[in-house]
Formats: C-alpha cells, structure tokens, sequence
C-alpha cells in the first residue's frame, strides 16, 4: 500500500460512518483497511491496491449498464457547463426533465400519470406513503392510512421505508417500526409452504391470510400494500405462481392502492421493462431508483398513477399547493443522466439481453449448484440469482447462523475474484450482475462462485459440521 492509499485509509477510518458495518471492528483495525475502489469498466472494478474483481451484483443491484460508459458521463458534463442546478418548485422544470418525466410516463406499468422525483429508494418510499394518506384525506376518508408490506420485503432504511422494510434488523435499536404499518406473509414457498401445498395454494393462502389481516385491521384504515415484483434483499425470491393476481384480488375487492416498489426490477432487469410486466401487476403507484441511472447519479421518482392524480389535482382548489418536495426534486444533472442511461437500454436492448443472457445465467446456476449436498434451492429471474444454503437438501432446515455459511461463501468468492452478496435472514449468496454482461462472463461468475461453495464445503466437513 502506497502512502497516499494508507493516508486515504486513515482519513476514511477517522471520519467516514459506513452503512451496514460492524463499527467497532472497524475503528479498532479487527476488519482490516476499507477497500478503496478507484476505477470500473464493463462488469469489472478495480482497488487501489491494483485488484480487479467481476462485481456480480452490479454495485447494489444498481450499475445495469456496467461501468465506465462515457456517453453518460458526457451526458453529466454538458449538463453541468449549461445549467448545473436549479429547483423544480413552483412548475420550475427543464428540458432533461420534462424529457425524462414523459418517457418514464409511457414505459411504466399501469396507467400512470406524473412524476415526483427524489434522490433514493428510500425517500421515494417515504414519498408514495405521503401520498397514499394524501389521497385518502383528499377524498374524505381519513382513517385509511395504514400500509402493508410483506415480512422480508425491503423499501428503504429510513423511518417510514425502514418500517416498510420486514426485516427485524433493520429495525432493532431504531425504535422502528412507527404504527400504521403492517406486515404480512412472505411469498416464499420453499420456506413457508405447508406440507404438499402447491405453489398456486400457497399463493390463494397468501391472499386469504392477507384478507384476513384487512378485515381485522378495518378495510376503511387501510390504504396501500406495498412489494416488489421479485423479493430482492430479503432473498431474491421470484413470486410463487399465481401470487399477483390473486393478491391484486384481495386489494381491488377492499379499495387498498397497489404501490409496486421496481427499485431492483425496473428497466429490464428481469427480462421486461419493469417486473410488473412479467407479473401482470397493475399498480397504483411505482417506485423507481437504481437503475433509472445504473447510479451513475442520485436519482428516483415516485410515479403517480391516473386515478391517485386526479384526486390530488380535483382537491388543489381546496388544499392549495401540493406541499411536498426537497431541494434537489427533478434535479437537472440526474435527468441527464437518467435521459443519457435510458438511450443505452433503449439502444441496446437490456431487457432483450437480460431475458436471453438471463435464461442462460438461470440455466447455470441450477447446473453448478443444483444437486450439491448443501444446496436447498437454486432460484431466480433474469439477472437476478440466489443460492440457498441448508445443511441437508432433504429436509428444509437452516444452518445454525454460528457457522456464517453464507457469509463464508461469500468471502470465498470475494478471495477469488468475484463479488456476491450474502443475502440477509438466511445462508444465501446472491447475484445481480450488470445487464451488459455476456454468457462467457457468466460462466466465469458461475465458475468462481462454485470453487467459492466447494471450498467452503470442505471446511465445513473439516469442522464436522457436514457429514
């Protein structure tokens, strides 16, 4: 290590609160010095130390069109010299914008009708709740405010999002989840199915549990359900058939808004331009982040369905001004980028690619891993993979989580070469690599990761933990 990268490492350490970090350890030297990662091209990073490793995640489930695409840091430039900021208050807009607003308009599910732009997944979250109480003042019915997710659903980590989020670790400590929000089963049937329940029976039950949970609660308090199409953070789970429609159902039946929550499936990453089209889900409202600009800039939006504007639009004469928004909504360098970042999936077809190199990804994952003695289940959607750890594929049973099997994995990879994430709630390593990336490339992903699962294989026979 240079003295410049020691230096940067001890200015990181003194002064940099990292997310997700076990802060002690890392104060204290016990994780070692950060990784400082200097540069990026097609699916690959690049430290400071002169490391390179295929990222298999695609940052956080975010870079879709791989690093170091020049068009959208041009895109970036020649906004920034013409106009680098100005706000979007007061009917305030720019071309980029205004672009942006329509295109986004067109490409989402359902029929949508204007959007509100933030700057994470998390704030437009906190956005759509806003919303959803909003609308329900709007039209006279007050008490219907109360939002259910799903247990292992993830929508952010601030308040509102994280108590959204059903995952107890995002709320230990934090004093979430706030009141007014529920949750309800996970659409996992590996995990949560009865005994010989098909997965259409497990999906009716699903809805009849959700029902249940409507009527308890008072259909006249409850205003929105909120999942993603596919489960990301909490295990990369696909819907188990016929989930969407009949939860859709149950919703339609009560007056509860759908807000689907494309954070990680939209713009193709599931072989569709957003994961509502793969699962016939009509929403209401539709959050969108990460790879509205594969993160090459802070950028999400809110997208308000037709019959939620024109509540908000019929009740202005009364209300007044809609009295939301942050300084940088509908910022002009992040619709550039947005504009910039689109054209490329446009142009080259990445959801086309992602459904193709995504049937081939899927193929492999079940191949390599499929019928290895720790494997539970192989699952998965386009470019989006998980492998699931039990310690005897007959018998659904997890890990102790003394033995970090996942995490293990997961490091193994890392030693390796290659960047996959162990998934939370669990012994899971997960896959979300860049749309751009080719089948040769996937076979070097699958390849590694499966010298990573072998390998750590061995040492748990060694540890008489595997027999």
């Amino acid at each position: 290590m240079s003295m410049n990268t020691a230096k940067i490492a001890a200015l990181d350490k003194a002064s940099v609160l990292h997310p997700f970090t076990q802060l002690k350890d890392f104060a204290t030297g016990k994780l070692g010095d950060p990784t400082i990662v200097e540069t990026g091209k097609g699916i690959r990073i690049k430290d400071a130390t002169g490391r390179e490793y295929i990222d298999g995640f695609a940052g956080l489930y975010c870079v879709n069109i791989g690093y170091g695409r020049t068009e959208v840091a041009e895109a970036i430039s020649r906004q920034a010299y013409r106009l680098a900021y100005y706000h979007s208050y007061a009917a305030h807009t720019t071309d980029e914008l205004a672009i942006l607003s329509d295109r986004l308009v067109r490409m989402a599910p359902g029929k949508m009708s204007k959007v509100f732009y933030g700057l994470s997944g998390s704030d437009a979250n906190e956005t759509q709740v806003k919303l959803v109480w909003y609308y329900n003042n709007l039209r006279g019915q007050p008490k219907k405010k109360k939002i259910i997710s799903r247990h292992r659903g993830y929508h952010g980590c601030s308040v509102i999002s994280g108590s959204l989020t059903g995952m107890s670790f995002y709320h230990d400590h934090m004093d979430l989840p706030v009141s007014g929000i529920l949750h309800t089963g996970t659409p996992h049937h590996y995990w949560e199915a009865h005994e010989g329940e098909s997965e259409a029976e497990f999906s009716k039950r699903r809805a009849e549990e959700l029902e249940t949970l409507i009527l308890r609660e008072g259909p006249e308090t409850v205003g929105a359900f909120i999942g993603e199409p596919v489960l990301g953070t909490g295990g990369i789970t696909p819907p188990p058939e016929g989930y969407w429609p009949a939860i859709q159902a149950v919703l339609r039946k009560y007056d509860v808004l759908l807000i689907a929550d494309e954070v990680i499936t939209g713009f193709g990453r599931i072989g569709t331009p957003f994961g509502s089209h793969l699962y016939g889900i009509e929403p209401d409202l539709v959050t969108v982040a990460k790879g509205l600009t594969s993160a090459y800039f802070p950028l999400s939006g809110a997208i308000v369905g037709e019959k939620v504007f024109k509540v908000l639009e019929e009740g202005a004469d009364r209300v007044g001004a809609f009295s939301h928004g942050f300084t940088y909504s509908g910022h002009p360098i992040g619709a550039a980028a947005a504009n910039a970042v689109l054209d490329i999936v446009e142009k080259e077809d990445l959801a086309g690619k992602a459904r193709t190199v995504g049937a081939y990804f899927q193929a492999r994952l079940k191949e390599a891993f499929g019928q290895l003695p720790i494997v539970g289940e192989v699952r998965g959607v386009g470019m989006l993979g998980a492998v699931e750890f039990v310690p005897d594929r007959s018998v659904r049973k997890r890990f102790d989580p003394a033995h970090k099997v996942g995490a293990r994995i997961s490091a193994a990879a890392r030693e390796r070469g290659l960047i996959a994430r162990a998934m939370p709630h669990g012994d899971i390593l997960g896959f979300a690599p860049p749309l751009v990336t080719t089948e040769s490339e996937i076979d070097e992903i699958v390849d590694i990761a499966e010298k990573a699962v072998r390998y750590v294989m061995d040492e748990l026979a060694k540890e008489g933990v595997l027999r």
